[in-house]
């Protein structure tokens, strides 16, 4: 996959193998994984194995999560990105557009996700031609639920998942998203 998109400040490109010391650190961290399913990892090669699989996705649906790199540093700083939902069913559903992101601990509050964001749903919508963008949240994660408000999802409801676990569903129309475009 050749496709990189920039910001100000952030250089989001396909994940490669590279990455994965980068990415271990973040994924390790257990409050990285605080409103996730609180199972960092554990294991070098079970990040190697996330890289393939991301990499199954940039072939099989032409897009996925890409590695955020600080571009003052050349630092990864995280995952950003859409990714095409046809593994499981979440909320109900599965052959859906699902924008996320995660950050290393040290790269928080500081705007990337927002940027980031920003920058995806530009990419999902003018250049993919998505006309509805879905995201999931823990419902406690406030920062998380923020960037999303901040960038025009709408929330539409809270779920439990298999395990009794409240998360919030959002979601973003293409008609929206043309109309508040110019307040991002």
């Amino acid at each position: 996959m050749d496709l990189i998109l920039e910001t100000k400040r952030l250089l989001l490109r396909p994940l490669s193998f590279s990455d994965a010391e980068a990415m271990f650190a973040m994924d390790c961290n257990p409050r990285v994984h605080r409103y996730l399913w609180q199972n960092p990892t554990q294991e070098l090669t079970e990040t190697i194995k996330i890289i393939e699989y991301i990499h199954k996705q940039y072939d099989e649906n032409k897009i996925g999560r890409f590695a955020t790199i600080l571009k003052e540093t050349g630092e990864f700083i995280g995952w950003t990105g859409i990714k095409y939902i046809t593994d499981h069913v979440e909320n109900g559903k599965t052959n859906f557009y699902d924008y996320g992101y995660r950050l290393d601990e040290k790269f928080w509050n500081k705007g990337y996700a927002t940027e980031a964001s920003i920058a995806w749903l530009a990419y999902g919508f003018n250049k993919m031609g998505i006309t509805e963008m879905n995201a999931y949240t823990h419902t406690l994660n406030g920062a998380s639920n923020h960037v999303l408000q901040k960038v025009g999802f709408d929330f539409v409801e809270d779920y439990p998942d298999k395990d009794g676990v409240t998360w919030k569903w959002w979601q973003l129309e293409k008609t929206k998203y043309e109309t508040q475009k110019q307040m991002l």
